[in-house]
């Protein structure tokens, strides 16, 4: 066996959890090969660089082995080389709220019933 289908060695190695998902990007222009994008029978050999968008993000894999069948996970990263840079660190969404400003918290609303004697 000297060359896979792309989509089938993309399957094979979890990137997809089916193979019509992985033909589908495909079609999508999800999945490039050396810089060009893929056609789902295009032949990949080991070496080969494979660029798959997923989510949003770029994965970078270079092929290790062929394989044509799905294996188990261990076997499967074997397989393959993982090149993705890891992603940029997350920012944290919740910033600091002003005091009296905006709704009061539920432990400032139980303090403000206290001192209004709503018990």
């Amino acid at each position: 066996m000297d060359t896979v289908r792309i989509d089938a060695w993309l399957w094979a190695v979890r990137v997809y959890k089916t193979r019509s998902a992985a033909t589908t990007a495909c079609r999508a222009g999800h999945v490039r090969v050396g810089g060009e994008r893929a056609k789902a029978a295009q032949p990949v050999r080991p070496g080969d660089e494979i660029r798959v968008r997923i989510a949003g993000f770029d994965r970078i894999l270079v092929v290790r082995r062929l394989i044509a069948k799905r294996v188990g996970a261990p076997e499967a990263a074997e397989a393959m080389e993982d090149r993705t840079p890891p992603p940029p660190p997350r920012e944290l969404a919740m910033g600091v709220r002003d005091r009296g400003a905006g709704r009061p918290t539920k432990r400032e609303r139980r303090d403000i019933d206290r001192l209004r004697g709503r018990d």
